[in-house]
């Protein structure tokens, strides 16, 4: 059955996009799951960071399932709705109070990207290819998942994006922004495990600071909280945790944060 499948351990919690015979296509009820499953992690204090990726070797996302679009995404009411669960599902990932990183092998296409987007890190394999397809279907592209795809790359390479439908390997992926992080296909796994690791155990306080700025920056001027963000630093060094980090770093012995 089409779900997102939700796996938590050692520090990481992985939202599975499981699909694979339609290449991790998403359905509207796998949309509609994401903020559950985000909302999960949350509330989980073993959990330090989100990651979303992919069933199996060949995708990370196709986008939406297209077959579903006669049945719910026809006439204006259907479309909105089907057009929240997306946005919804997305700003829950990218507003989430702890790291998000999106690992991604093979196809990213159509809603697969502003779901790779709503993650604060993409990690892709050096296979992994790029495409918003919406010109080439007659969709239209709602405003807020333009926004959002301006927001983290720019208005000419989006307009680049969503005006060509065309194809972007992994390499232009990197130099675009689409992509933060390129490992070789050989050594994916491995590199991609490391770096979860090292996010995983880092200060989970220090974490949660970072993550409040970050979306304190993706809010308008006039509505941006930087008071949470201020309280989130001021609760770093009110911690235990940053007496262990002093003591770990005179010790020369790595820190064992507990997050509080």
């Amino acid at each position: 059955m089409a779900q997102v499948r939700y796996e938590a351990e050692n520090g990481i919690a992985r939202l599975v996009v499981d699909q694979p015979e339609k290449r991790n296509a998403m359905t509207y009820g796998m949309w509609a799951s994401l903020a559950g499953h985000v909302a999960r992690a949350e509330a989980d204090r073993e959990v330090r960071a989100i990651v979303v990726t992919g069933e199996g070797d060949r995708a990370f996302c196709a986008g939406a399932d297209i077959s579903q679009f006669g049945e719910i995404r026809d006439g204006d009411a259907a479309t909105r709705a089907y057009d929240d669960a997306y946005l919804d599902g997305c700003a829950a990932i990218s507003r989430a109070s702890k790291p998000s990183i999106a690992v991604i092998r093979g196809i990213c296409f159509g809603g697969g990207v502003g779901l790779a987007m709503a993650c604060d890190i993409r990690l892709a394999r050096a296979d992994a290819r790029f495409r918003v397809p919406a010109a080439r279907l007659g969709l239209g592209y709602a405003y807020d998942g333009v926004a959002a795809l301006v927001q983290r790359l720019g208005f000419g390479a989006t307009a680049d994006l969503l005006f060509s439908a065309r194809i972007v390997d992994a390499p232009e992926a990197l130099r675009m922004g689409v992509v933060n992080v390129l490992f070789g296909q050989d050594d994916f796994e491995r590199e991609a495990a490391a770096y979860l690791r090292q996010v995983a155990t880092n200060a989970p306080l220090t974490l949660r600071a970072v993550k409040q700025a970050l979306v304190a920056l993706g809010q308008p001027d006039a509505t941006r909280n930087t008071a949470a963000a201020d309280a989130a630093v001021a609760a770093c060094f009110a911690s235990a945790d940053y007496k262990e980090g002093q003591r770990a770093f005179q010790e020369k012995r790595e820190p064992a944060f507990t997050g509080e």
